[in-house]
């Protein structure tokens, strides 16, 4: 039988979809398609928790810099979930 090149790659498929079960579920508490009744607050602290360890906390960063030439800079903005 042939080795695995990766063999943690179930683990982090597992993990990568089981996170993304939690921001559904979260998504769809914000959205008003879950009520109170459907998830408490223990279980949103629980979520948050989880959500922190596997996903890095967006930040602002500052960069301070002289430019002798002209320079474009472009911003992109994310917006999640919002559907158009």
């Amino acid at each position: 039988m042939a080795a695995r090149l990766r063999s943690k790659h179930q683990d982090e498929i597992r993990t990568k979809i089981q996170v993304s079960n939690l921001i559904t579920r979260v998504e769809k508490y914000a959205m008003g398609e879950l009520s109170d009744e459907d998830i408490s607050s223990n279980r949103l602290n629980a979520i948050k928790l989880l959500l922190g360890k596997t996903l890095p906390d967006l930040s602002s960063v500052e960069i301070n810099a002289q430019v002798d030439s002209d320079m474009k800079i472009t911003v992109i903005e994310l917006v999640a979930g919002v559907k158009s």
